[in-house]
This record gives structure tokens, C-alpha cells and sequence, in this order.
């Protein structure tokens, strides 16, 4: 099968071009796995992360990718949850203890043993994958496979994220970056939450006229203070500069969530300018966002196909997955991208 593949940790200063074009052979499912032949893979942020080590991967090569979507072409014995030809995807968790304090309380992004797809196991930058059946999620008819792919992550952890917010109808919400994730929160606000405000902060003027486009009340550049003081912000940026600005912009009580696997270290002294009685006092809260749920992939889809969520899709071949990358790298965003595989 055809595969990109990571062989070392690199920087993309250094070499624009870190995976590479395999010939690896097919996977063979183990009993309770199931072997998926890959339509479409979403391409997220945390690859960057994977590449550049932040959160290195386990072994070399690795095949990355984690918003998967294909077809069920093969079952082990034991695998009983879905049968050949069946669309599925797979998200970020790719498997986790099952008996541990965490796991027991359907907490399983906190097991100690949690393994991410694409990281820890091999993922979806490939012509087939495994996954555990039980770590795979039917995918709503409503969406196509390019679709239905950031749904997976971007979607997914979106939910999460505003999960955690902990807003009611009303609150006002602040969107710090506006990728393929916050574009899909937003879109959720509206319809959960239709007498909420959305302010998003942006570096670019492309993505806040998108934002805009979506129905954000407000939307400025990262370092602007908002129209009003915020009940809760969610940070979806690489940087921690956004932390200390974030803080500022919250109301008494206020928190802030951090959807980010993790944080790029060129501008981590923005912390030290934080000033306790204005950033932090008044009970302001700090959350941070630690993977994702087999509940969450499952509830979010629900609530995606009851608004109907579509997400904006750029696509790219396979082959061209270091393109792809470069482009997230660079800030070319508006919405999500996707490797179109077979």
C-alpha cells in the first residue's frame, strides 16, 4: 500500500518535505480489530506537533493521521461491531486501558495507557489502517467521507472544548484562532446556544471575515481587547502569548479552555508578563483540553447531523500531504484540510 510516513523528528525550517512516499505492506488485523481501506484523512495541527516533536511519536516510521474515514474491507474473529463494507472513521483515540479509575468513568482521554492514532499507532496518511472495532464510529449518512473527516478531530475535540466552557444560552464565547475547529464551535454555538454572542480573535483578515461569514458578532486580530468582557474564551492557537491575552479579555468568573495537544515554545515568556489582579484574579479559571472521549466522537456526531454541520473542505492527494501541511504550517487556512486517499 501507498503510505507517507514519518522517519525522524525534523523542523519544518529545516526540510519542507518531513514525510516520505512508502511501499509498506497491507496491515492484518488482529482478532478485535478491523481493517479499514482509507477513503479520505483530515489533516490537523497535531501533525505538526508529531513532526516537529512536541509530542513525538512512540516508533519510526510512524504514519500519521488521525481523521480517518474509509470502508471496513476485513474483521479479526473476535470483531463483531461492524461488517465489511460498513464507512467508519477513526479519531485521535485509538485505544486505552478499559479498566483503569479513568477508563471505568468513560474518562478514557486521562488513562495513562491512552494511544493516539497516528502517533502511537500507525494512522490514516495510508491506503488501509487497524483500529480496534471499539475505537471506531459509524459515520451519519448526511455527510460525505471529506466531510465527515475534521469532524473526527477538529469537530470532536470542538465539543469537548465547549463542553468544558461550561456556557448556557446567553453567555457570551470567545474563539481564539479560527481553524478547522473553532470554525465547527462556532457553528455549534449558533445552534445550541442561538442568544449567545461569539467574538473571535484572528491573525488574519481572511479568517475573520470568515468568521464573520458564520455569524461571529465580533471579530479582530490576537493582541485586540474585546467590546465587552467574555464569560468564557476557547483558545485553539499553538502559541501561549494567547493565554496571557485571553485572560484579559474574560469576565469575573470567567474561564478560559485550552484546546491544544501542545504549545510551541517561541513565545512561552508571555506567561511571565501575566499581572495577577488583572489577569487572573476575580476567580478566572484555566482549563485544558486532554484528548478526547469515545462519547464525545459519538455525541458530536448526533448534534452534526441534527444542525447539519458541513464544514469548509480543501483537499489534497495524498502525495501531496507535505503540501498540505506546509500550508497549515503557514496559516493558509479557511476551514479544514483533507487528504483524499482512494
Amino acid at each position: 500500500m501507498k503510505a507517507m510516513a514519518l522517519k525522524r523528528i525534523t523542523n519544518f525550517a529545516e526540510n519542507r518535505s518531513p514525510l516520505e512516499l512508502a511501499d509498506l505492506p497491507v496491515p492484518i488485523p488482529r482478532e478485535k480489530e478491523i481493517l479499514i481501506k482509507v477513503s479520505v484523512c483530515g489533516v490537523c495541527h497535531t501533525e505538526l506537533d508529531e513532526i516537529e516533536g512536541r509530542t513525538p511519536p512512540v516508533k519510526f516510521p510512524i504514519i500519521p493521521g488521525h481523521q480517518v474515514v474509509g470502508r471496513v474491507e476485513k474483521s479479526g474473529s473476535k470483531a463483531e461491531k461492524f461488517k465489511t463494507g460498513d464507512r467508519v472513521g477513526i479519531a485521535w483515540i485509538h485505544s486505552a486501558c478499559g479498566a483503569c479509575k479513568y477508563c471505568r468513568k468513560g474518562i478514557e482521554n486521562l488513562c495513562t495507557e491512552f494511544k493516539a492514532t497516528g502517533r502511537d499507532a500507525d494512522g490514516g496518511y495510508a491506503e488501509y489502517t487497524t483500529v480496534s472495532g471499539d475505537y471506531a464510529y459509524k459515520i451519519p449518512d448526511v455527510f460525505s467521507d471529506a466531510e465527515a473527516a475534521p469532524l473526527l478531530c477538529a469537530g470532536a475535540i470542538g465539543y469537548r472544548s465547549l463542553r468544558l466552557a461550561g456556557i448556557e444560552d446567553g453567555d457570551s464565547l470567545g474563539l481564539t484562532g479560527f481553524g478547522a475547529s473553532g470554525h465547527l464551535v462556532l457553528k455549534m454555538v449558533k445552534y445550541k446556544y442561538p442568544a449567545s454572542k461569539v467574538f473571535v480573535f484572528s491573525r488574519t483578515e481572511t479568517e475573520q471575515q470568515f468568521a464573520k461569514e458564520l455569524g461571529a458578532i465580533w471579530a479582530g486580530g490576537m493582541k485586540e481587547t474585546s467590546p465587552e468582557k467574555l464569560h468564557a474564551i476557547i483558545d485553539t492557537t499553538p502559541a501561549w502569548r494567547p493565554i496571557a491575552e485571553s485572560l484579559r479579555n474574560l469576565e469575573p468568573g470567567g474561564r478560559l479552555v485550552i484546546n491544544a495537544i501542545r504549545k510551541e515554545d517561541a513565545d512561552k515568556d508571555a506567561l511571565l508578563a501575566l499581572d495577577y489582579p488583572r489577569d487572573l484574579w476575580m476567580e478566572k479559571e484555566i482549563k485544558s483540553v486532554a484528548n478526547i472521549t469515545r462519547r464525545d466522537v459519538e455525541e458530536f456526531f448526533q448534534l452534526a447531523a441534527a444542525i447539519p454541520i458541513r464544514p469548509e473542505v480543501q483537499e489534497y492527494r495524498l502525495e501531496d500531504a507535505n503540501k498540505a501541511l506546509l500550508d497549515l504550517k503557514e496559516r493558509r487556512i479557511r476551514g479544514a484540510k483533507v487528504l483524499r486517499v482512494g
